[in-house]
Protein backbone atom coordinates (compact mmCIF):
# COMPACT_ATOMS: atom_id res chain seq x y z
CA UNK A 1 0.00 0.00 0.00
CA UNK A 2 1.32 3.45 -0.90
CA UNK A 3 1.66 5.84 2.03
CA UNK A 4 0.34 9.26 1.17
CA UNK A 5 2.93 11.92 1.88
CA UNK A 6 1.76 15.13 3.60
CA UNK A 7 1.49 18.20 1.41
CA UNK A 8 4.38 20.61 1.97
CA UNK A 9 3.11 24.18 2.20
CA UNK A 10 5.91 25.89 0.29
CA UNK A 11 3.92 29.02 -0.57
CA UNK A 12 1.72 31.11 1.70
CA UNK A 13 -1.70 29.39 1.93
CA UNK A 14 -4.33 31.27 -0.06
CA UNK A 15 -6.65 31.69 2.94
CA UNK A 16 -4.08 33.85 4.72
CA UNK A 17 -3.95 37.60 4.12
CA UNK A 18 -0.33 38.50 3.28
CA UNK A 19 -0.96 42.04 4.55
CA UNK A 20 -1.96 40.83 8.02
CA UNK A 21 0.89 38.50 8.84
CA UNK A 22 2.87 39.09 12.04
CA UNK A 23 5.98 41.11 11.37
CA UNK A 24 7.72 39.41 14.26
CA UNK A 25 6.88 35.96 15.57
CA UNK A 26 8.27 34.41 18.76
CA UNK A 27 8.23 30.74 19.71
CA UNK A 28 8.62 28.85 22.97
CA UNK A 29 9.83 25.47 21.75
CA UNK A 30 8.45 23.16 24.41
CA UNK A 31 8.11 19.38 24.46
CA UNK A 32 11.38 17.99 23.11
CA UNK A 33 11.93 15.74 26.12
CA UNK A 34 8.35 14.44 26.16
CA UNK A 35 8.49 13.77 22.42
CA UNK A 36 11.55 11.58 22.94
CA UNK A 37 10.17 9.84 26.03
CA UNK A 38 6.99 8.82 24.23
CA UNK A 39 9.15 7.10 21.64
CA UNK A 40 11.44 5.42 24.15
CA UNK A 41 14.34 7.64 23.10
CA UNK A 42 16.82 9.65 25.19
CA UNK A 43 15.82 13.29 25.73
CA UNK A 44 18.72 14.49 23.61
CA UNK A 45 17.08 12.94 20.54
CA UNK A 46 14.14 15.27 21.06
CA UNK A 47 16.47 18.26 21.07
CA UNK A 48 18.12 17.09 17.87
CA UNK A 49 14.75 16.71 16.16
CA UNK A 50 13.74 20.11 17.52
CA UNK A 51 16.65 21.75 15.67
CA UNK A 52 15.27 20.42 12.36
CA UNK A 53 11.84 21.81 13.24
CA UNK A 54 13.33 25.24 13.95
CA UNK A 55 15.28 25.20 10.68
CA UNK A 56 12.11 24.57 8.69
CA UNK A 57 10.22 27.26 10.60
CA UNK A 58 12.96 29.74 9.75
CA UNK A 59 12.67 28.82 6.07
CA UNK A 60 8.90 29.03 6.30
CA UNK A 61 9.19 32.60 7.57
CA UNK A 62 11.22 33.36 4.47
CA UNK A 63 8.80 31.55 2.14
CA UNK A 64 5.65 33.11 3.62
CA UNK A 65 6.93 36.64 4.21
CA UNK A 66 7.34 36.85 7.99
CA UNK A 67 10.39 39.09 8.43
CA UNK A 68 11.44 38.29 12.02
CA UNK A 69 11.55 35.21 14.24
CA UNK A 70 12.70 34.85 17.85
CA UNK A 71 13.23 31.42 19.41
CA UNK A 72 13.59 30.64 23.11
CA UNK A 73 16.55 28.25 22.98
CA UNK A 74 17.84 28.13 26.56
CA UNK A 75 16.54 29.91 29.64
CA UNK A 76 18.41 30.97 32.75
CA UNK A 77 16.40 28.30 34.59
CA UNK A 78 17.49 25.53 32.20
CA UNK A 79 20.83 25.26 34.04
CA UNK A 80 18.86 23.27 36.60
CA UNK A 81 18.37 20.39 34.16
CA UNK A 82 20.55 17.25 34.41
CA UNK A 83 24.21 18.08 33.75
CA UNK A 84 24.43 15.61 30.86
CA UNK A 85 21.52 17.29 29.09
CA UNK A 86 22.90 20.82 29.61
CA UNK A 87 26.31 19.79 28.29
CA UNK A 88 24.68 18.18 25.27
CA UNK A 89 22.67 21.33 24.55
CA UNK A 90 25.78 23.52 24.70
CA UNK A 91 27.56 21.17 22.30
CA UNK A 92 24.50 21.00 20.06
CA UNK A 93 24.23 24.80 19.83
CA UNK A 94 27.88 25.07 18.91
CA UNK A 95 27.74 22.28 16.34
CA UNK A 96 24.61 23.63 14.69
CA UNK A 97 26.07 27.13 14.45
CA UNK A 98 29.28 25.87 12.91
CA UNK A 99 27.43 23.60 10.47
CA UNK A 100 24.62 25.94 9.46
CA UNK A 101 26.39 29.30 9.22
CA UNK A 102 27.25 28.94 5.54
CA UNK A 103 23.66 28.01 4.75
CA UNK A 104 22.31 30.97 6.72
CA UNK A 105 24.62 33.22 4.75
CA UNK A 106 23.33 31.73 1.48
CA UNK A 107 19.75 32.27 2.61
CA UNK A 108 20.47 35.88 3.68
CA UNK A 109 19.48 35.26 7.32
CA UNK A 110 20.67 37.73 9.93
CA UNK A 111 21.18 36.02 13.29
CA UNK A 112 21.34 37.68 16.67
CA UNK A 113 21.69 36.20 20.16
CA UNK A 114 20.15 37.79 23.25
CA UNK A 115 20.74 36.84 26.88
CA UNK A 116 23.65 36.64 29.30
CA UNK A 117 26.18 35.16 26.89
CA UNK A 118 29.26 35.70 29.07
CA UNK A 119 28.71 32.53 31.12
CA UNK A 120 28.41 30.22 28.11
CA UNK A 121 31.35 27.95 27.18
CA UNK A 122 34.08 30.01 25.46
CA UNK A 123 34.00 27.91 22.29
CA UNK A 124 30.24 28.46 22.01
CA UNK A 125 30.67 32.18 22.59
CA UNK A 126 33.17 32.28 19.72
CA UNK A 127 30.69 30.64 17.36
CA UNK A 128 27.91 32.96 18.53
CA UNK A 129 29.88 36.15 17.96
CA UNK A 130 31.24 34.88 14.65
CA UNK A 131 27.73 34.09 13.39
CA UNK A 132 26.44 37.52 14.39
CA UNK A 133 29.38 39.29 12.79
CA UNK A 134 29.25 37.29 9.56
CA UNK A 135 25.49 37.76 9.07
CA UNK A 136 25.28 41.36 10.30
CA UNK A 137 24.69 42.83 6.84
CA UNK A 138 22.20 40.19 5.68
CA UNK A 139 18.77 41.55 4.85
CA UNK A 140 16.57 38.45 4.95
CA UNK A 141 14.76 37.00 7.97
CA UNK A 142 15.95 38.53 11.24
CA UNK A 143 16.51 35.48 13.45
CA UNK A 144 16.95 36.11 17.17
CA UNK A 145 17.98 33.29 19.50
CA UNK A 146 17.35 33.76 23.22
CA UNK A 147 20.17 31.85 24.95
CA UNK A 148 20.74 31.88 28.70
CA UNK A 149 17.89 34.35 28.65
CA UNK A 150 15.50 35.33 31.42
CA UNK A 151 12.96 38.12 31.20
CA UNK A 152 13.27 39.15 34.85
CA UNK A 153 17.05 39.08 34.61
CA UNK A 154 16.90 41.30 31.52
CA UNK A 155 14.69 43.86 33.25
CA UNK A 156 16.87 43.92 36.38
CA UNK A 157 20.10 44.40 34.42
CA UNK A 158 18.42 47.22 32.45
CA UNK A 159 17.40 48.94 35.70
CA UNK A 160 20.92 48.62 37.04
CA UNK A 161 22.43 50.10 33.88
CA UNK A 162 20.02 53.04 33.95
CA UNK A 163 20.59 53.61 37.68
CA UNK A 164 24.33 53.66 37.09
CA UNK A 165 23.98 56.34 34.42
CA UNK A 166 21.74 58.39 36.72
CA UNK A 167 24.33 58.02 39.48
CA UNK A 168 27.07 59.19 37.10
CA UNK A 169 24.99 62.19 36.02
CA UNK A 170 24.60 60.93 32.46
CA UNK A 171 20.82 60.64 32.83
CA UNK A 172 18.17 62.47 34.83
CA UNK A 173 15.15 60.77 36.38
CA UNK A 174 12.91 62.71 34.01
CA UNK A 175 14.77 61.15 31.06
CA UNK A 176 13.49 57.69 31.94
CA UNK A 177 10.56 56.53 29.84
CA UNK A 178 9.58 53.40 27.92
CA UNK A 179 11.63 54.32 24.86
CA UNK A 180 14.78 54.89 26.89
CA UNK A 181 14.23 51.72 28.91
CA UNK A 182 13.96 49.63 25.73
CA UNK A 183 17.41 50.87 24.70
CA UNK A 184 18.89 49.05 27.70
CA UNK A 185 17.23 45.70 26.97
CA UNK A 186 19.01 42.80 25.25
CA UNK A 187 16.53 43.26 22.40
CA UNK A 188 17.46 46.87 21.66
CA UNK A 189 16.56 47.64 18.05
CA UNK A 190 14.34 44.57 17.63
CA UNK A 191 10.59 45.29 17.24
CA UNK A 192 8.30 43.63 19.77
CA UNK A 193 6.72 40.34 18.67
CA UNK A 194 3.17 40.44 17.30
CA UNK A 195 2.55 36.73 17.89
CA UNK A 196 3.87 34.23 20.43
CA UNK A 197 3.43 30.53 19.72
CA UNK A 198 3.98 28.00 22.48
CA UNK A 199 3.95 24.27 21.86
CA UNK A 200 3.06 21.31 24.14
CA UNK A 201 -0.02 22.95 25.65
CA UNK A 202 1.70 24.80 28.48
CA UNK A 203 -0.16 28.02 29.35
CA UNK A 204 2.62 30.23 30.64
CA UNK A 205 5.36 32.61 29.45
CA UNK A 206 8.18 30.90 31.36
CA UNK A 207 10.07 34.16 31.91
CA UNK A 208 10.31 34.85 28.17
CA UNK A 209 10.32 38.42 26.79
CA UNK A 210 8.21 39.72 29.67
CA UNK A 211 8.52 43.35 28.56
CA UNK A 212 8.37 42.73 24.81
CA UNK A 213 5.28 40.47 24.83
CA UNK A 214 3.07 43.03 26.59
CA UNK A 215 0.64 43.21 23.64
CA UNK A 216 1.53 40.12 21.65
CA UNK A 217 -1.19 37.69 20.63
CA UNK A 218 -0.61 34.26 22.19
CA UNK A 219 -1.34 30.94 20.49
CA UNK A 220 -0.87 27.64 22.34
CA UNK A 221 -0.89 24.29 20.56
CA UNK A 222 -0.91 20.84 22.16
CA UNK A 223 1.62 19.72 19.54
CA UNK A 224 5.07 18.92 20.93
CA UNK A 225 7.82 21.02 19.37
CA UNK A 226 9.49 18.29 17.25
CA UNK A 227 6.10 17.67 15.56
CA UNK A 228 5.42 21.36 14.87
CA UNK A 229 5.19 21.97 11.12
CA UNK A 230 3.85 24.39 8.52
CA UNK A 231 0.32 23.03 8.80
CA UNK A 232 0.21 23.89 12.50
CA UNK A 233 1.75 27.29 11.80
CA UNK A 234 -0.99 27.79 9.21
CA UNK A 235 -3.61 27.14 11.92
CA UNK A 236 -1.87 29.57 14.27
CA UNK A 237 -1.78 32.31 11.64
CA UNK A 238 -5.43 31.79 10.73
CA UNK A 239 -6.30 32.19 14.39
CA UNK A 240 -4.07 35.28 14.64
CA UNK A 241 -5.74 36.93 11.65
CA UNK A 242 -9.19 36.41 13.15
CA UNK A 243 -8.29 38.47 16.20
CA UNK A 244 -8.80 42.19 16.66
CA UNK A 245 -5.69 43.75 18.13
CA UNK A 246 -6.90 46.60 20.32
CA UNK A 247 -3.78 47.47 22.38
CA UNK A 248 -5.98 48.42 25.34
CA UNK A 249 -8.39 50.54 23.26
CA UNK A 250 -12.08 49.98 22.51
CA UNK A 251 -12.67 47.52 19.68
CA UNK A 252 -14.55 48.13 16.45
CA UNK A 253 -17.39 45.78 17.39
Amino acid sequence: MTVKQPIVLKDLPTDLDPNRLPQHMAVIMDGNGRWAKRRGLPRIMGHQRGVDTLKDLLRCCRDWGIPALTAYAFSTENWGRPLEEVEFLMTLFERVLRRELQEMMAENVRIRFVGDLDVLPPSLQSEIYRSMEDTEKNTGVQFTVATNYGGRQEIVQSCRAIAQQVQQGLLKLDDINESLFENFLYTKGIPDPDLLIRTSGEMRLSNFLLWQLAYAEIYVTQTLWPDFDRHILHEALLNYQQRERRFGKVGKT
